[in-house]
């Protein structure tokens, strides 16, 4: 019966997602000047990327210690330089600052959207929580996939468009 239990509660918790059912659409690196900062990789249900679609999944796997502060001040600095505003914009950034942790070199932290546009946020597969708000996935996955990102080559090797 404990068995069964456990297998009930794997079933349904986040990690057991049509995750394993995603196809990857593309891939790229950052680099700053001779630094690696991170390898970043683009899933959806067909291997191809169309705005909007879900489920879609955004993998960034860092090759250096980043605090989790850092990571997210530099959110808010992608937003700003692509004009991105919205009201609740300071509480997504609270948010987020709430469940990411500082990360080590080779860490990967996993954004899933779903067909609700719930933002599911992981850390090396493990499920660190939601952002409920239908309106921030969007507004975050397009820091890498908007026509406005600042790395426009990033983005094209991203969405398979080498």
């Amino acid at each position: 019966m404990r068995h069964l239990i456990f297998v009930l509660l794997i079933a349904m918790s986040p990690l057991a997602s049509a995750d394993s059912d995603l196809k990857k659409v593309g891939e790229a690196q950052l680099k700053v000047l001779f630094w690696k900062v991170y390898n970043s990789r683009l899933f959806s249900a067909d291997g191809s990327y169309v705005d909007g679609q879900r489920p879609v999944k955004l993998e960034i796997e860092y090759l250096r210690d980043i605090d989790a502060d850092q990571l997210v001040q530099r959110t808010a600095a992608e937003w700003q330089s692509q004009g991105v505003t919205h009201p609740r914009q300071d509480q997504w950034l609270q948010s987020l600052s709430a469940l990411w942790p500082d990360v080590s070199e080779n860490d990967v932290i996993a954004l899933q959207l779903d067909g609700d546009d719930r933002s599911s946020f992981y850390i090396n597969g493990t499920f660190l929580g939601y952002v409920e708000d239908p309106a921030f996935g969007q507004s975050f996955i397009d820091i890498w996939l908007s026509p406005n990102t600042t790395r426009p080559e990033l983005r094209k090797m991203l969405i398979g468009q080498r």
